[in-house]
Order: C-alpha cells, then sequence, then structure tokens
C-alpha cells in the first residue's frame, strides 16, 4: 500500500506543479505573441493563397522593409482577420468577463461589421438564421467544419492561459465550436496549446510534441502532426522534404466545397502541419521560422502568423530581432479594423486577461510575480467530420437560377456551390429558394444579397442512403440587380475513389 501510495504521489507531481514566473516576463512573452502574429500575417499578406499546391522557391522576393506594418495596416486592413477575430472575443472577454456566455461571443462575431469566409462564414449564417453553437459549426450543417478558421483565431485562448493548456482547450471548446469541428477545431486547441507551452519551454520541438496530447490519437490532425515530428527528425536539414511528404499524404481536401478537386486547401490539417513545419525547422530562429512556414505555401499569411506568434510568446517581444519589428512601434497605437483595439491596447488587456485567468485557475498572483498552476496537456473528446463522406465527382451547372434547376446524381451526399450575394454588398434583399430532395421539399432558405450575410453554399445534405437521388432547386423571386449563380455540385458517396492504370476502384474493395 505505501509503495502504491508513493507511486501516486510521484505521478501527480509529474503532472501537476505550480511554475513561477514574474509579471515582467509575462507580460513580455504576450506582447511577443501578440506582435509576433502581426508581423507573420503582415509578412505572408502578399502570397496568401497564390502558391496552391506547390511550395514558394526560396528565389521569390517577399517584401520586408521599415514602414511597411504601418502601410499595411492603414491600407490593407481587411489581411488582418487573423487579429481583428481574435479581438472580437478578447473585447466580449473584456466586457462581460472571462465567464461570458458563448451566445456573446456568437453573436458578437456573427454581427461584427468584416467580411468572412469558409467556416466563419457558415457559422455566421447559421447563427443570424437562429442556429447556435455547437450546431452553427457542426459539419452537416457546415460544409466548411474542417476548414482553417478556428485555428487562426485560437491565438488569444493560448495566450490568455501560460502554462495552462487544458484552460485554453476549454476556452476552444466553447468559441471554437461556433465556427469549426473536427479538425477544424482540433487546429484552434493544439496550437492554443503550443501557445500556453511556448509560456514555459524554450525548446520549440518540446512544446510542439506536448500540445499534440491534447488532440486524440485516432484523429486525422494527430496523426499528421505526427507525421510532420517524425519527418522533421528523417530529414532534419531539409523542410522541403517534409513538405512533399505531407503532400503526398495529407494534401487531399474532402470537406471544404472551394477546395475539393482543385489545388487550393484551406483544410486546418495541412496548414497546421506548415506552421509546424516553420517552427521545427525554424529553430528557435525568427526569421527562419516566419520564411518557411510562408514558403510552404497555401494560406501563406495566417500559417506564418501562427508560427510567429507562438515563437513571439517563446522568446518574448524584446527578443523578436529588430529587424522584424521595423515601423511596428508606428503601428502599435492604430486599432485593428472593425474593432476599438490597437495593439498596445491587447498588450495591456491580454497581459490582465491572462492574471485573471491564473488565478481562476488555481494560481497566485503577487505585487511581481505569478504562480502558474501546470497541468499536462489532456486530449480533448474525439470528433470526425465527414465520416464516410468522400468526393467522388464535381457536376458542372454554370448558370444563373432564374425558375427551376434539376440534378440527378449517384452517392450519398452533394453539395451545390453558388453565390447571391456580391462583394461589399449591404442590401437587404434575399432570394427565397426551396430544394427538394427525393420530390420532397428538403429546405426553404434564404439567400442574401449582402456579402456580409451571405449564405456560403447554395444547399447541401450529408448522410443520404447510398444510391439514386434526385435534387430540385426552385427560386421564388428575383432581386433586382443580383443573380442567383450556380457554379456546380460536388457528390459525395460513402468510399473514396482512386485512379489506377485509367479504371476506378473503390479503396475499400482494393486488396
Amino acid at each position: 500500500m505505501k509503495k502504491l501510495l508513493f507511486f501516486c504521489f510521484i505521478t501527480l507531481a509529474a503532472q501537476a506543479q505550480n511554475i513561477s514566473m514574474s509579471k515582467a516576463v509575462l507580460k513580455d512573452k504576450i506582447k511577443g505573441g501578440w506582435a509576433g502574429q502581426t508581423i507573420g500575417v503582415t509578412f505572408g499578406g502578399p502570397v496568401e493563397f497564390r502558391y496552391n499546391g506547390t511550395m514558394i522557391n526560396s528565389y521569390h522576393p517577399i517584401p520586408w522593409y521599415d514602414g511597411y506594418l504601418k502601410n499595411t495596416m492603414i491600407n490593407n486592413p481587411g489581411l488582418y482577420d487573423d487579429l481583428y477575430m481574435d479581438l472580437t472575443f478578447v473585447e466580449v472577454f473584456e466586457k462581460e468577463g472571462l465567464n461570458a456566455p458563448i451566445e456573446s461571443h456568437a453573436k458578437a462575431y456573427a454581427n461584427a461589421g468584416y467580411a468572412l469566409w469558409h467556416a466563419n462564414q457558415a457559422g455566421r449564417y447559421n447563427i443570424l438564421n437562429g442556429m447556435m453553437p455547437p450546431a452553427s459549426g457542426y459539419w452537416e450543417n457546415n460544409p466548411h467544419a474542417d476548414c482553417i478558421d478556428y485555428q487562426i483565431e485560437c491565438d488569444f485562448a493560448g495566450l490568455m492561459s501560460p502554462g495552462m493548456p487544458n484552460a485554453a482547450s476549454k476556452i476552444s471548446d466553447k468559441i471554437g465550436h461556433i465556427m469549426n469541428y473536427g479538425d477544424g477545431y482540433y487546429g484552434g486547441v493544439y496550437l492554443g496549446a503550443c501557445y500556453t507551452l511556448a509560456f514555459i519551454n524554450n525548446d520549440i520541438n518540446k512544446v510542439v510534441a506536448e500540445a499534440l496530447k491534447t488532440i486524440p490519437a485516432n484523429s486525422q490532425y494527430y496523426k499528421c502532426i505526427s507525421d510532420v515530428i517524425k519527418w522533421h527528425k528523417q530529414y532534419p536539414n531539409d523542410w522541403t522534404k517534409t513538405w512533399l511528404e505531407v503532400q503526398n499524404k495529407w494534401a487531399n481536401d474532402i470537406g471544404c466545397p472551394d477546395g475539393v478537386f482543385a489545388p487550393f486547401n484551406i483544410d486546418a490539417t495541412v496548414n497546421s502541419a506548415y506552421v509546424v513545419i516553420g517552427l521545427l525547422y525554424g529553430n528557435g530562429d525568427f526569421g527562419k521560422t516566419i520564411e518557411i512556414s510562408t514558403r510552404c505555401g497555401q494560406d501563406a499569411d495566417c500559417n506564418p502568423s501562427s508560427a510567429a506568434g507562438i515563437l513571439g510568446a517563446m522568446i518574448g517581444y524584446d527578443k523578436i530581432p529588430a529587424y522584424w519589428k521595423l515601423g511596428l512601434k508606428e503601428a502599435e497605437d492604430i486599432d485593428f479594423k472593425y474593432t476599438s483595439t490597437s495593439l498596445n491596447d491587447v498588450y495591456e488587456i491580454g497581459f490582465k486577461h491572462a492574471l485573471q485567468n491564473i488565478k481562476n485557475n488555481g494560481g497566485t498572483v503577487s505585487e511581481n510575480a505569478v504562480n502558474i498552476p501546470y497541468t499536462a496537456p489532456k486530449a480533448v473528446a474525439f470528433e470526425q467530420s465527414f465520416d464516410h463522406s468522400f468526393p467522388t465527382e464535381k457536376i458542372n451547372i454554370g448558370k444563373n437560377l432564374t425558375d427551376e434547376y434539376d440534378l440527378d446524381f449517384e452517392g450519398n451526399g452533394f453539395v451545390v456551390r453558388g453565390e447571391t450575394a456580391k462583394w461589399a454588398s449591404l442590401d437587404p434583399g434575399t432570394f427565397d429558394l426551396e430544394v427538394y430532395l427525393d420530390g420532397k421539399l428538403f429546405e426553404k432558405v434564404k439567400l442574401p444579397v449582402a456579402f456580409t450575410t451571405r449564405r456560403h453554399e447554395i444547399s447541401w445534405k450529408y448522410k443520404l442512403a447510398t444510391g439514386k437521388h434526385h435534387v430540385k432547386l426552385k427560386v421564388l423571386n428575383k432581386v433586382a440587380g443580383y443573380d442567383c449563380k450556380l457554379f456546380d455540385a460536388i457528390v459525395y458517396a460513402e468510399k473514396p475513389f482512386m485512379a489506377t492504370n485509367d479504371k476506378y476502384y473503390r479503396l475499400g474493395n482494393l486488396k
């Protein structure tokens, strides 16, 4: 019995401990995290989604000069969705406290003035039409559930939870499910955990590996990041080899309708892999980390933003190289568009929220120091989007819906892509649409023509019985000056197809 009690004591001691840190160091790390994000997204902005399915060659120049930060923040404020989305939730916490209900966060982001895409826009539409989280982010209600959205917005959760990965996961469980589910949600949980562990570790390899313990080992996300860690050990001096391994194994997007059968990939899993490639091969060097995570391509501004934010939290604001802080001082008092918060504001607010969160989780705060209650990372619940749903065909439509459109397909699901809105439109008009599935009314939907309230896809349904199906789209009205455009339809099946010797085989039947 004594041996058992001793073993339990040792185990608990290894799992839970207090970590002391001066307030000055804590604040410097929080500043480093917010500044790092801003630097990273600014650097990668010019090549965002310009290189899809390919690396950005080393000879391709990416600008950086004194004054570039301020100029970009003033003249291209829409680039900073990584920041103003974070700040939406920070401002809710600041107004209503750290226990602010999820409804407040959901409504604040759904009613904000900024344009959104993918999981964020699908979640916003759901909320504005009465579907609150977590249903708003669930994959059957949100075709973009596995997209990168919460991954680029999770920074606040990590920065307000220094050394407390499980506290960050609790925040992510609430806010991440506003717009994401499954691997899309895991992207935010994982990178949020990386932030928390960067406060208390100086070894980026350890941060990357420990944070992965927050993700269920049977998830595709976990397996992908584990592969990146493995390939980094196999090819420690050549990030491009790991990139190629990721491209070969993990670059097939089955969820996002814009990325299916296309080189475009905004899936959280592969873009998280690019963040981790930057962190591992950057090996603590701020410039290398940003360069590599950017040159991996795809979401080439959000990925360096995440990587630079995590590294910034590790090394602190003061140790970010002067070259990368060129012009930063001149930009720190500029409010991010759609917010009333600047970098200088969030340095202070973020520090205050971190102190509150430390106390809320059993830590202590004294005049000059904090005691952080560290517990080992624990895996969040298992989730999987697009279960038994694999894209098998894209049917071109290419017409404006003026009356009715009929679609026949064989499979177990469909997504009809299209649009009714125009960029920057504030028109309150809506198209009214009836969707009939196999002869029965499936849904009545409103399709706004205003860009911020639009429905990202025209209609979709997963998990149908496998077989032949018929969809009829019937528009009931016209909106002057606008069209109900139908782009194409993606057909899903229970099993994927693989092309071999010009013949097609279901993967499940291959031996």
